[in-house]
């Protein structure tokens, strides 16, 4: 009661009014193709998806709706409101019945500011060019047309908060940062579109998820109460009243749409038991596929053990205020003298893009980036000279600096002046490999082809980059490699950020290696990753990962221990990590572009790599150093052909195929799926040089071969 009777504010009285109503009031008339929102050219694709919902299969979006719209009672109203509602799409946004709501209150309704809530940047620039080309809307003598969106810049925002002058009405265009982040004090009419875009956690995929949906009731409730904070107000609903009835009462709970690696981490390191228990006994515990992604994450990284006990890493993870990615790059970051650049990184990723992009100028602002990137194919060592170019200009430091070299002292990993802890601090291929540990395993594979770039995850296949990524405008990616930050799904798995790595940069840097079915075959990531190489340099690769690691652990272990103590290792870490021409080469089935079609086919005929089975056996059997393959064909009694390869004591039969060709074909894929551990005929802990010595016939059912880089 004591609260309330301090903390409660005051609100005037906002009068409601939802789609049936306000359809009622403005006689306008919904149609299936009044209703498609214009994007522009440049994403035609979103009005094309607008109008294959007319006909197709439903989104979430409607589909969570839908029961409720048919059976809304609309006796009340007039035919043309009930022939409007019945062709309602709850999908579209509704650009063009904003632009009627709008000149209605600036033809028909009193003084006072206009707050339309949109669900994000696009829907507000595309809302924004619409209503500036209308004649009245667009008339700066009569209205004052504004954005606010996170992405700006503050100077940006500010401008919402003046007041117009005499005559001019003010239209702000928000997203729900809108709803209790900032308070706009003139505003009179709230027009609502219902939907918000949400984080959400895709457990089965492992991927955020930023997707357009229904806001809550009390979500509802304060986007009204915007209408009403210096006199009463209206607020105009563009949603049924029984769509409002249906929502949620309020939003799902921060536990049950993030990613759970930094909750699971302060878990362990307050000693509270199993995290899944733990978790368990929550109000509304989250999905065991969560806390199970999450806990597999923290093993990755090497915060935890197999036994879900911290690591000397994980214990150092636990006091640093960010993710534990993040923590990691900055541990490793001070371990190697690179210390000042990796805060800065850091700090950049800790918070929203610094990289503002003003409303009227995206290709000057993107321009300004890419000079930053100097075709180093890196986000984040183009933030590191933006920051050094602000710092020399502003001759300070920012507070990120300061608190960050604070905590890593309390760690006591940090015991020196700062100038120290910068020795390595121009070397940009090392500050490569730490941005590299500390992002893995957020990895994607690149293939340059001749016209375009294809990037896959693990998780989800092909996906894109962000258009004010450097590496989203380049004509070719020169690194075999991308590690990212950040990915999230819209339409598609974008990723935000990103930095190109080499095959000896992922090796030494990334996750666990393994050895794998040939001499010369690594793996990592259970598999996943699969690197072809002679034997000898596979051994040396092993060597100084193990050697790397223990050297770290150590540091971790002992803070005070002096690494240029271990200049041999450091010498031939850095050698490798500079010299790698990053040309993939250890990667089986990569092809480098070529210049022409042309050239392409006499590559192939060169048998350099190749696109069939046949020149893929070979392309790997002469990188893991094996003499090349040899093939016998039998034509059966019914004018099919079967054929064998042998290789190195072992033979593998393939299926009958219609011809002699074909039929090599398959038998080398055959033995392909079985090099690549995607069949199980032998044991995968058995020792190759064993293998090697026997010859088995391993007749095998075929599997079409999966893209060169991910089993």
């Amino acid at each position: 009661m004591l609260f309330r009777q301090f903390f409660q504010g005051f609100t005037y009285p906002v009068r409601a009014h939802f789609l049936e109503n306000l359809l009622e009031i403005t006689e306008y008339r919904l149609t299936p193709y009044n209703q498609i929102d214009d994007y522009g050219q440049e994403k035609t694709w979103k009005m094309q998806k607008q109008a294959q919902a007319f006909k197709k299969r439903k989104s979430q979006i409607a589909s969570s709706v839908e029961d409720v719209v048919e059976v809304a009672d609309y006796k009340g109203y007039s035919s043309r409101t009930r022939e409007s509602l019945s062709c309602w799409n709850p999908d579209s946004i509704g650009f063009n019945l904003i632009e009627h709501v709008l000149c209605h209150i600036i033809k028909k309704e009193r003084p006072g500011a206009v707050l339309v809530f949109m669900t994000g940047w696009d829907d507000i620039n595309s809302l924004k060019d619409q209503l500036q080309a209308h004649p009245i809307l667009g008339d700066p003598r009569r209205v004052l047309l504004l954005a606010c969106h996170g992405s700006m810049a503050s100077s940006e925002q500010r401008l919402i908060f003046d007041k117009p002058e005499d005559g001019v009405r003010k239209i702000v265009l928000a997203t729900n940062m809108a709803e209790t982040s900032i308070t706009i004090n003139d505003v009179v009419f709230v027009v609502d579109c219902g939907k918000a875009k949400e984080t959400s956690y895709d457990a089965l995929n492992n991927t955020p998820c930023l997707l357009p949906s229904w806001i809550s009731k009390a979500a509802a409730r304060q986007r009204r109460g915007r209408a009403g904070r210096v006199q009463p107000g209206e607020c105009y609903h563009l949603y049924p009243r029984s769509v409002y009835d249906a929502f949620a009462d309020y939003q799902l709970p921060e536990l049950l749409r993030t990613p759970l690696q930094s909750l699971c981490l302060q878990i362990k390191s307050l000693q509270l038991g199993s995290i899944s228990e733990f978790l368990s006994r929550a109000l509304q515990p989250p999905e065991p596929l969560s806390v199970q992604n999450a806990v597999d994450y923290l093993k990755v990284i090497g915060a935890l053990d197999e036994h879900e006990n911290l690591t000397v890493l994980g214990r150092h993870l636990s006091v640093l205020p960010v993710e534990p990615k993040l923590g990691k790059m900055l541990i490793l970051g001070t371990i190697f003298n690179c210390l000042d650049p990796i805060m800065t990184v850091v700090a950049g990723l800790s918070v929203r893009d610094p990289f503002l992009i003003p409303f009227d100028k995206k290709d000057l602002a993107e321009s300004a980036k890419a000079q930053f990137s100097a075709r180093d194919c890196s986000d984040h060592l183009a933030l590191v000279r933006a920051y050094n170019g602000w710092k020399d200009a502003e001759r300070q430091q920012s507070g990120h600096e300061k608190q960050f070299f604070s905590l890593l002292k309390d760690t006591g990993l940090v015991d020196k002046p700062s100038e120290n802890c910068n020795s390595r601090s121009i070397d940009e291929h090392l500050m490569r490999a730490v941005i590299c540990a500390g992002l893995f395993p957020g990895l994607c594979s690149v293939v340059n082809k001749e016209k375009s770039i294809t990037l896959k995850t693990m998780e989800d296949g092909q996906v894109l980059l962000y258009s004010n990524s450097v590496n989203a405008g380049v004509p070719k990616i020169p690194y075999p490699w991308l590690v990212f930050n950040e990915k999230v799904k819209v339409n598609s798995v974008f990723l935000r950020d990103s930095t190109g790595v080499s095959d000896s940069v992922l090796l030494l840097f990334g996750g666990n290696i393994e050895r794998g079915g040939l001499d010369g075959h690594l793996k990592m990531l259970g598999g996943y990753l699969d690197f072809f190489m002679k034997p000898t340099l596979g051994d040396m690769y092993l060597s100084l990962k193990r050697e790397l690691e223990e050297l770290i652990q150590n540091k971790l272990l002992d803070p005070k221990l002096d690494i240029q103590f271990h200049n041999e290792l450091l010498m031939a870490i850095r050698l490798l990590v500079s010299e790698d021409q990053c040309e993939g080469r250890f990667v089986f089935g990569r092809q480098l572009p070529a210049s022409s079609k042309k050239a392409e086919k006499a590559k192939n005929v060169a048998g350099d790599g190749g696109g069939n089975s046949k020149n893929e056996l070979q392309t790997l059997l002469a990188r893991a150093g094996h003499e090349a393959p040899t093939y016998k064909t039998k034509q059966l009694k019914n004018n099919q052909f079967r054929s064998t390869v042998f290789f190195n004591g072992l033979d593998f039969v393939g299926q009958p195929c219609s011809s002699k060709k074909l039929a090599e074909k398959d038998a080398a894929a055959a033995a392909l799926l079985w090099l690549k551990g995607e069949t199980h005929s032998y044991s995968r802990n058995t020792d190759s040089s064993v293998l090697l010595k026997k010859s088995k016939t391993i007749n095998q059912n075929r599997i079409p071969v999966r893209d060169g880089k991910w089993n």
